[in-house]
């Protein structure tokens, strides 16, 4: 089925394959043999796999790292955060659902515009147990606003507790310059699909002094950190993916999603993480007294395709927990994720303006005539 990509508002959520990612995944599929095999056959998918293992580590500035293959982002990040020998878990409160719902961790609490509050992280690290390092996990970029964290500050307030540092970075990692050694943590996680590689596909980087419990027992792929056949062809149309997004220039999405943005927040609009550094492709905004899930609903069968929320709960529409966590209750039921290609079409974007025009026009005349539903 043809699909109108122009009317594609989700690129968070997963962005499209890129050409060259299809080409090297199909060049892949197409070679024989398990790289775990000694024989001739095998070798070569071994080959391919260290490869592609290199080319992850010089797109992602990780000298230093090892990178352990996985099935995807949450993978990565329940390893990482159940990974490692260490005391207490704080994660951010905005972070994804992968790493806020791992028991037994605590959040971080986070300001109005999605920031951490470092002073709060402090107070945590202080009071903290001594006898195993703690364990900090934020979000660089945050998945429904698009705000991007302090961790020049909340590194260097880790490092002085000795405490571990977990960044994910899955939709930061194209959108801005994203470096593991730079940024100077101990572990960092990836997405395939966010940088228009195959779904199924993701990675965690690790430092190398760093040991880790395996989630997954068996074979001892990948360092015996995560057992099981590799996907070899994924893992190849990522490495193709992640050196492609390098190359995106984003100044036309963030001049497209600034122009929507003031046109949706003079309709009446709320925006949200307008008061802090954002990845240039992101905008969340509340259509105020019209339900998210309806809000979806809506713009699909005009023919967009948006979020509320994360796109990984199982097709459920609920309240917003990153917009919870920033104290905005009522908008968390009633916004949407507007999430932009490096190159969006104005003259969609400006259809979408409209259909959001109509759909808020229909709301409050539903809403003046004493209806609660669209």
């Amino acid at each position: 089925m043809t699909q109108n990509l122009a009317a594609y508002l989700d690129y968070n959520a997963s962005a499209p394959l890129r050409t060259v990612a299809k080409d090297a995944l199909l060049d892949a599929l197409i070679s024989t043999g398990n790289p775990s095999s000694i024989h001739s056959w095998g070798r070569g998918q071994r080959a391919r796999l260290d490869k592609a293992r290199a080319r992850v580590k010089a797109a992602l500035g990780a000298k230093s790292a090892h990178v352990i293959f996985t099935s995807g982002g949450t993978e990565a990040n329940n390893l990482a955060l159940r990974g490692p020998s260490c005391g207490p878990v704080f994660v951010g409160a905005t972070s994804h659902a992968s790493a806020l719902m791992v028991p037994g961790i605590t959040p971080i609490p986070v300001d109005g515009a999605g920031l951490l509050d470092l002073d709060a992280l402090k107070s945590l690290l202080e009071q903290a147990p001594k006898d195993l390092p703690c364990l900090v996990s934020v979000s660089l970029a945050n998945h429904e606003t698009g705000v991007l964290q302090p961790f020049d500050g909340l590194t260097q307030i880790a490092k002085t507790y000795g405490a571990l540092v977990h960044c994910d970075a899955s939709q930061a990692v194209g959108r801005t310059l994203v470096s593991f050694d730079d940024l100077d943590v101990d572990l960092m996680t990836v997405s395939a699909p966010k940088v228009g590689g195959p779904p199924g596909v993701g990675a965690l980087l690790t430092a190398r002094t760093l040991r880790l419990e395996p989630l997954l027992w068996g074979g001892g792929q990948e360092f015996s950190w995560r057992s099981g056949t590799q996907n070899t062809p994924g893992i190849w149309s990522f490495a193709a993916a992640l050196e492609a997004c390098l190359q995106d220039d984003w100044t036309d999405a963030k001049r497209a999603r600034d122009h929507l943005e003031a046109r949706l927040i003079n309709l009446g609009a709320e925006s949200y993480g307008t008061g802090a550094a954002r990845l240039p492709n992101t905008l969340c905004v509340r259509m105020p007294g019209v339900r998210a899930e309806d809000q979806v609903m809506a713009f699909d069968v005009e023919g967009f395709g948006v979020s509320a929320g994360a796109a990984c709960s199982s097709g459920k529409v609920t309240a917003s927990s990153v917009l919870m966590a920033m104290g905005h209750t009522d908008g968390a039921k009633e916004s949407l994720r507007i999430s932009l290609g490096p190159t969006p079409d104005p003259q969609a974007l400006d259809a979408f303006y409209h259909a959001w025009q109509r759909l808020f026009e229909r709301a409050r005349s539903h809403t003046s005539h004493g209806k609660d539903s669209l």
